[in-house]
């Protein structure tokens, strides 16, 4: 008899114990956070590097051709952060030529040089940046006339200004690669040979692929 009482209180036991846990309120799953912006490549430091590729002028006739040169500059990420600031100054040689003949009178103009001092702002995914780019330019600017018994050349120093972008890819740990557009104004450069005056500015357009060593 003392063994059909016990199973009977141990048999009410776990009905109330299961009833008891079948009126707790069930837990709610935490909710999601939203995972942080983490990037597995810095792109902090120092680097310097080449270029080369193709421009071509508006102003002083259709000039076009070779560009090359190098480039040095620092950019700066703040841990957790996609954006990337950077300071880039660059020298380039330059083949654009032009030739303009109206009558008698032969206008030639050439763009051998110019650089850039420029500030950048990119955002990063991990090994890949696209950017802005724009600051001060200056160009080394070659304008001639030739009329009859008049001829006259200017060669000089303009400054202006470049505005462009690019994207570029971490290839290896301390290599990357770019590709970058470059609009680059010269400023104003004249000549005049007698009552003949030929005056403006150049308008570079630059499109350059580029390698850069990251310190």
């Amino acid at each position: 008899m003392k063994k059909i009482l016990l199973a009977t209180v141990g048999i009410l036991a776990l009905g109330v114990a299961s009833a008891s846990a079948a009126d707790l309120p069930r837990r709610e799953a935490m909710p999601t956070k939203a995972v942080p912006y983490v990037s597995m490549y810095n792109w902090t430091g120092l680097y310097i590097g080449v270029n080369g590729g193709y421009g071509w002028t508006d102003g002083f006739g259709d000039a076009d051709g070779f560009v090359g040169g190098g480039q040095i500059g620092y950019n700066w990420q703040a841990a957790g952060s996609p954006f990337v600031f950077g300071l880039e100054a660059d020298f380039q040689g330059a083949d654009l030529s032009s030739s303009t003949t109206v009558g008698a009178t032969t206008v030639t103009a050439k763009s051998n040089a110019f650089g850039t001092v420029r500030g950048r702002i990119g955002y990063a995914w991990d090994r890949a940046m696209i950017y802005a780019t724009g600051g001060w330019a200056y160009t080394r600017t070659d304008l001639g006339i030739t009329a009859p018994g008049f001829a006259a050349s200017n060669n000089e120093w303009s400054s202006g200004y470049a505005l462009g972008g690019g994207i570029e890819w971490a290839a290896w740990d301390r290599w990357t690669v770019k590709a970058e557009y470059l609009y680059v104004h010269s400023g104003d450069v004249s000549v005049t040979a007698g009552p003949f005056v030929a005056s403006g500015d150049y308008s570079n357009n630059i499109v350059r692929a580029g390698l850069n060593y990251r310190f």
